[in-house]
């Protein structure tokens, strides 16, 4: 009969591998109930320990799990593909990579996920943040629990989680804003802004920058209060017209968030059109900045992103040191005319 493996025993009591091996290794972050089943299954499977497999597992295999906003959001929906396509690369390293979908914006939601986490199931987690005290108060109960939390693209209080993957909005606002300023050429007037929801970080991280240059370089413009439309194109173009129709010296605008086929259609009606920086390069950002329709586009890199959140959670889980440089996500500006 072939030897039992910290495989099997992982299997039988539906746990992970890191879990076992913590209950191995006689360490206080494991439940009693979990710590019973791991054990019920040792007995069950006559289970001897053997370290160095043991060891092996520990270090080649992980299960992590990712929380992505769900939606028409481009650069969600890239980003989901280039996890699913970099932990498919990692498979045969033991890397294996649950997704679920979670509606976005929605802290009850994001809570009610976070919550149902079992630590003993996943060797660590990474998700894209609403900053809101259940939220907060589930993180603070998963690390608890010695289950390594990265933030991802939207970020928490950094006391929270142990790390995260995504570009310094405070910055890319303040680009955004040093761009819309030049481009608008010392017009006088008011900046548009349109943004997914104030509740995530990022946008608000971002609406804060803006506001810093635009008053300190720029004082002929004013930024207007963000337009919260959920990343939802037809909420975008709906509401931004309004805006239009009711601020005859809108000089600019900038789109925090998603949603930007809809400010495109509200500006479309506009003769000529005033500058435009909208956030992430996708397929119709690309056609949008060559037919002129816009000036700018910010992006952090989905691929980049992807590949750092991943290898952030095998070093946490590990217990092994990395680099938080090679892990750094920039800001990229693009025009038409460096489209790559």
């Amino acid at each position: 009969m072939a030897r039992s493996t910290i495989h099997d025993v992982a299997r039988v009591a539906g746990v992970s591998l890191s879990t076992v091996d913590r209950v191995l290794n006689g360490r206080h972050s494991v439940r009693a109930a979990t710590r019973d089943k791991v054990e019920d299954a040792m007995r069950s499977l006559n289970y001897v320990r053997n370290s160095a497999a043991a060891n092996l597992s520990r270090r080649r295999s992980f299960r992590f799990l990712f929380l992505l906003p769900s939606g028409a959001n481009s650069f969600m929906r890239l980003l989901q593909a280039e996890v699913l396509d970099y932990s498919r690369q990692l498979a045969a390293e033991g890397v294996d990579v649950v997704v679920r979908i979670v509606p976005p914006f929605d802290e009850e939601a994001l809570h009610r996920e976070l919550v149902a986490i079992e630590p003993d199931g996943y060797d660590g987690v990474a998700f894209v943040a609403v900053d809101s005290p259940a939220v907060r108060e589930a993180v603070r109960a998963l690390r608890a629990q010695d289950l390594p939390v990265v933030t991802l693209v939207s970020d928490l209080p950094s006391d929270l989680r142990e790390h995260f993957i995504g570009i310094n909005n405070i910055w890319a606002g303040r680009t955004a804003a040093g761009l819309l300023g030049r481009f608008c050429g010392g017009t006088s007037g008011r900046i548009a802004v349109v943004a997914g929801s104030m509740v995530v970080q990022d946008h608000a991280e971002r609406y804060l920058g803006f506001q810093q240059v635009i008053g300190a370089d720029f004082p002929s413009l004013k930024v207007m209060p963000p337009i919260e439309a959920y990343d939802d194109a037809d909420t975008a173009e709906r509401a931004l017209t309004e805006v239009l129709d009711a601020t005859p010296d809108v000089a600019g605008v900038y789109s925090i968030g998603a949603g930007n086929r809809g400010v495109v259609a509200a500006l479309g009606r506009l003769d000529p059109l005033p500058p435009v920086v909208v956030h992430e390069l996708t397929d119709n950002s690309r056609r949008w900045l060559l037919e002129g329709k816009i000036d700018a586009v910010i992006r952090q890199d989905p691929a980049r992103e992807a590949r750092s959140a991943i290898r952030t959670l095998v070093a946490l889980s590990s217990g092994k040191p990395f680099n938080k440089d090679e892990n750094r996500v920039g800001i990229e500006i693009f025009l038409r005319d460096n489209l790559p």
